[in-house]
């Protein structure tokens, strides 16, 4: 999974520079979201994140997260923020159980509504 954006005055933290909390969460969007996309109803049991360099606020970010492994209960994933230049700003690694019992009354297939 692959995604471009840009960060706003709203994701401030340091001037000019986005807070972790907001990198963290997406992370935590991205890494979880491949995990369900691959058709896993899961809950997250560990989040690593590593901050190599600050976030620009006002410049185009890169997005990208993928599944590193799955056992049977525990699903492994990864994920990274690169800046303009293709360098890793900020990395996490995800591990997340399976958990029906958590979401069954969850459609994990696309309804139209």
């Amino acid at each position: 999974m692959a995604s471009d954006f840009i960060l706003s005055k709203a994701q401030q933290g340091p001037p000019g520079y986005a807070h972790g909390g907001a990198s963290a969460a997406i992370l935590d969007e991205a890494m979880g979201l491949v995990v369900w996309a691959a058709g896993h109803k899961v809950a997250a049991v560990n989040i690593e994140i590593n901050y190599h360099k600050p976030l620009p606020l006002n410049q185009p970010l890169a997005l990208e997260a993928r599944i590193t492994q799955v056992d049977e209960r525990k699903i492994f994933s990864t994920g990274e923020i690169k800046l303009a230049d293709s360098t890793v700003a900020v990395s996490g690694r995800g591990i997340y159980v399976v958990a029906p019992q958590l979401f069954e009354n969850v459609s994990l297939k696309e309804n139209g509504s």
